[in-house]
């Protein structure tokens, strides 16, 4: 008789039918089962041992991922490179307008002070040209009143003698022949005083004279005269004898 086969025998002829349990526990239903054994009485109960957890099943393991898509890559490389560029363009575009400025402002600088040195040369040459037309307008205006009052000779001989020492001898006046009576009408005294002698000199330009002494001479000729007042005025001019129809001279 195989011992895996189970039979029910039928109970015999007479005998009242038991119950009787006929199914298998599995095994893994027994997993965990203790064999029970009663306690001692009055004692206190024995430990039983910790019934262990079911090991843990393993979870599955996610499925990988999917392969990239070749354009998503592509676009991600060409966003990245164009960020890139971006930034190094901005740094470069900002590195370059610093010292486009930095140029720009020397080159501002250098041309300020250009401008600078041309106006005031420019300046120093106005004040120039304006001191000589002054000086040439002057000297126009001296030449009138000689003409229009030719008695200021005898203004100008008696300062020439007055400017001789008074130990000077021998004193000579030279002026021109047409000035010379209004000398001796304007500066009688003077020359009386001094001992003064009159004489005339046509070479001479009328308005002017020359003092002779012993001494020392003055030169008191339209000329030098009127070098000295265009050098106080800080202008080099000479005086010209004045010509027919002769207006503004301009020195060179």
């Amino acid at each position: 008789m195989n011992a895996k086969t189970v039979r029910n025998v039928p109970p015999p002829q007479g005998t009242a039918a038991k119950p009787s349990y006929g199914r298998f526990i599995p095994r893994e239903e027994l997993e965990g089962a203790q064999v029970w054994k009663p306690d001692s009485l009055g004692g206190a109960p024995t430990a039983r041992p910790p019934v262990s957890a079911p090991p843990p099943k393993a979870e599955p393991m996610p499925p990988p991922p999917p392969p990239p898509d070749p354009r998503e890559l592509l676009a991600m490389a060409r966003q990245a490179g164009y960020q890139d560029g971006l930034r190094d363009g901005q740094a470069s575009a900002d590195a370059f307008k610093q010292n486009h400025a930095r140029q720009v402002a020397r080159q501002l600088g250098a041309l300020v002070e250009s401008f600078d040195a041309a106006f005031q040369e420019l300046e120093q040459r106005m004040a120039e040209a304006l001191t000589h037309t002054a000086v040439e307008l002057a000297k126009q205006v001296v030449r009138e009143e000689l003409r229009q009052h030719p008695e200021h000779i005898a203004k100008v001989a008696h300062d020439a003698i007055e400017a001789l020492m008074l130990s000077a001898r021998h004193v000579r006046v030279f002026v021109h022949p047409e000035d010379l009576p209004l000398v001796q009408a304007g500066a009688a005294d003077t020359l009386k005083a001094r001992g003064a002698q009159l004489m005339p000199d046509a070479s001479l330009e009328r308005g002017g004279c020359r003092v002779e002494s012993d001494i020392a001479s003055v030169d008191a000729l339209v000329a030098q005269r009127w070098r000295q007042a265009a050098a106080q005025l800080g202008s080099r001019s000479e005086w010209q004898a004045p010509e027919a129809g002769d207006d503004l001279v301009e020195e060179t």
